[in-house]
């Protein structure tokens, strides 16, 4: 497991809103530890290192800019992709299915997107591909942005202020959010899974 702390300490406010940033739009960075890390981010701030409301505009404006440029690069290159001939991973109709889910769930779907590791990483891209109306996109990545910084940022300061000797227990407890913050897009790789072997005629048993 990653060292959340020295990770930390070592990139400073600097290297957090870069890698925040990153993990918010940008394709190469869903495998990086956003959630854990403004969790730990919150703990070095009650130990005394870091402010944490500096750590939580810096992530606040780091997720939002990060979210914004996702959008724009889904908007700019996600049709020059798709209307290609149907591929491995690109076909025609995720398009459609991109634009309608966004139709249905917009806002709500972007807010909640922002506590799914990996998901939070490509739902700004589709909102582009999918051109959902700038405007909303932003309001609700506004929204969700200020919800994700400041709700697991608080969460770790809060803890790290009121439970004696929480540092013994701070790996694990990032596990546990590293595996809960996973779980929804496993659950969502297992269904579509399962939707297309029962497309296909295939037996799950």
């Amino acid at each position: 497991m990653f060292d959340a702390v020295n990770i930390i300490k070592t990139v400073g406010y600097l290297g957090l809103f870069a890698i925040v940033f990153a993990e918010s739009g940008l394709f190469i960075g869903f495998f990086l530890p956003g959630d854990s890390l403004l969790f730990t981010a919150g703990f070095l701030a009650s130990q005394g290192y870091g402010n944490a409301a500096v750590i939580v505009a810096i992530c606040f404006a780091a997720a939002v800019a990060g979210d914004s440029f996702g959008y724009w690069f889904g908007k700019r290159a996600g049709p020059r992709i798709f209307i290609r001939e149907d591929g491995l991973f690109f076909k025609k109709a995720y398009v459609e299915r991109i634009r309608a889910f966004y139709s249905r769930h917009g806002g709500k779907a972007l807010i909640f997107a922002r506590f799914i590791a990996v998901i939070r990483t490509f739902a700004p891209i589709f909102a582009g591909v999918g051109n959902m109306p700038y405007s909303v996109f932003l309001s609700y990545n506004i929204v969700g942005g200020f919800l994700w910084a400041g709700g697991l940022v608080g969460l770790g300061f809060m803890l790290g202020s009121i439970i004696p000797g929480i540092d013994g227990y701070l790996l694990p407890i990032i596990a546990g959010i590293i595996i809960i913050s996973a779980i929804p897009s496993m659950i969502a790789v297992m269904r579509e899974w399962r939707k297309r072997r029962l497309a296909g005629g295939g037996s799950l048993s």
